[in-house]
């Protein structure tokens, strides 16, 4: 269980933020200049040096938006031009992209950082680019929602790219591209010139990923804990029913991926803020049953996210820093491994470090929002798990100064079912490697404590 005891406070946690930017900005200039983007995208490390893996090209954004975010924090400009120079030359085809549902991890880490960069004044205004991040946006937000699974019911869900029979938890955070569109007053164009809305399959997808993917200890099976994660769920395409759990990169359908439940933390924490600003009367209009009124989505949406939160508390090592999943099969030889400090060199179960760095955002987040809606307690909590974990992560053994290391955040695990991670020589589990989604959201979570430690407001998607 995460010691909430010792967590540090804002002004603390945003020095620890700084030494992130101050190892991140050798390394990402490093990799700019060797990596030929004809490979492929980078996706992970091994033996230190980034590689590609033909799975999809979910990554690409990620590389350039470190960049972006880096001069954000300390004003880069050879890494500005890096990074945009990256979006506008590599990125338009992830616009288009009809096979994949992760335009949200792509997309707004690229186009939609150059927009927020220039409303918050970090980039001077420029029409130009402003007006092809604004379209590029409107475009991916309309293709991400035209890729849609219907349900029964008034539900449905944008498919993972195994197939419209697939509705994976990760794709909770790409419903940020849906939010952009609309907000820019976009819609999905379908059969007829009918108009779709991009809110309604925004809150559509995400009552489906609340209602399938995530438990709240209501006896849905025998292994139905509060706050548990189903990587994805399963359906019958002729009748739309919910057939069964499983799982792509977790250990079994019936225990928890520990970034799958980081997905959900993070995403449900951030729509939270989105949907904060929006008008009561968009609501009622988009027909759904489940969702009558703003109040209702509001309320579903803290009941998932504070769930998985409190399991990611009460199941998470001392230091916040989780295991791979949080049934993973010879968890049992470390023993009392909640109450201590996560062992990321043990010889039996790898740590997942890029997970804890997508999780403290979200416990940041959902911590503001709930203490801004009126639970200052529990919002308190969160907030207190989201600073220890982040500082565990940004310290010794996680953070990389090693300038021979190209990856930034250490001890990160990509697909441990097929054995892509590499396992160091001598060594029986992966370990001491970094992920490109790992050191993305390490440098989101830097510049969120950066803000924070500075009393500044913290970075919104929404804010272009």
């Amino acid at each position: 269980m995460i010691d909430l005891e010792r967590a540090p406070g804002a002004a603390e946690a945003a020095g620890h933020a700084d030494r992130v930017f101050q190892a991140a900005a050798p390394k990402i200039a490093a990799l700019a200049a060797r990596w030929n983007p004809g490979d492929g995208s980078p996706v992970f490390t091994a033996a230190g040096r980034y590689s590609s893996r033909g799975w999809t090209e979910w990554t690409q954004g990620f590389q350039f938006g470190s960049a972006l975010l880096v001069f954000e924090a300390g004003g880069d400009r050879k890494l500005l031009e890096s990074g945009k120079t990256g979006v506008f030359r590599h990125m338009a085809p992830h616009l288009t992209h009809t096979g994949v549902h992760d335009h949200g991890f792509n997309n707004i880490s690229t186009y939609g950082n150059i927009l927020r960069m220039m409303r918050e004044g970090a980039l001077p205004e420029d029409p130009a680019d402003r007006r092809v991040c604004e379209l590029a946006l409107k475009v991916s937000g309309a293709v991400q929602a035209a890729r849609w699974t219907r349900l029964p019911d008034e539900l449905g869900y944008i498919p993972s790219f195994n197939g419209p029979h697939s509705l994976f938890a990760d794709t909770i955070r790409s419903l940020r591209v849906l939010a952009l569109s609309h907000s820019m007053g976009h819609i999905l164009m379908g059969e007829k010139d009918r108009r779709i809305s991009l809110l309604r399959r925004l809150l559509q997808h995400a009552e489906a990923t609340a209602r399938f993917n995530v438990f709240f200890g209501k006896g849905r099976d025998r292994w139905d804990v509060s706050g548990r994660v189903a990587h994805e769920s399963i359906f019958n395409l002729n009748d739309g029913s919910y057939r069964c759990p499983s799982s792509q990169q977790g250990y079994s359908p019936f225990t928890t991926w520990t970034r799958g439940l980081a997905w959900i933390l993070l995403g449900f924490a951030e729509l939270l803020e989105f949907l904060a600003g929006l008008d009561e009367a968009e609501f009622p209009a988009l027909g759904l049953p489940y969702f009558p009124h703003k109040d209702s989505v509001i309320r579903r949406f803290e009941e998932t996210a504070v769930a998985v939160a409190d399991f990611y508390i009460r199941e998470t090592p001392a230091d916040g820093v989780p295991y791979w999943d949080y049934g993973a099969p010879e968890l049992h030889r470390l023993g009392d491994y909640r109450s201590r400090p996560a062992d990321p060199f043990n010889d039996w179960e790898p740590v997942d470090s890029s997970s804890a760095a997508i999780a403290a955002q979200g416990l940041l987040r959902l911590g503001a929002c709930l203490g801004a809606g009126g639970r200052a307690d529990e919002g308190k909590r969160f907030t207190a798990a989201g600073l220890l974990t982040a500082a565990s992560i940004m310290g010794e053994p996680y953070l990389s100064r090693d300038p021979k290391h190209e990856g930034l955040l250490l001890h990160s695990v990509y697909h441990r079912p097929n054995g892509w991670d590499f396992v160091p020589p001598g060594r029986k589990i992966p370990s001491g490697e970094a992920c490109m989604w790992g050191d993305y959201h390490l440098l989101e979570l830097a510049l969120y404590l950066k803000r924070l430690g500075a009393g500044a407001t913290p970075p919104r998607f929404y804010t272009i």
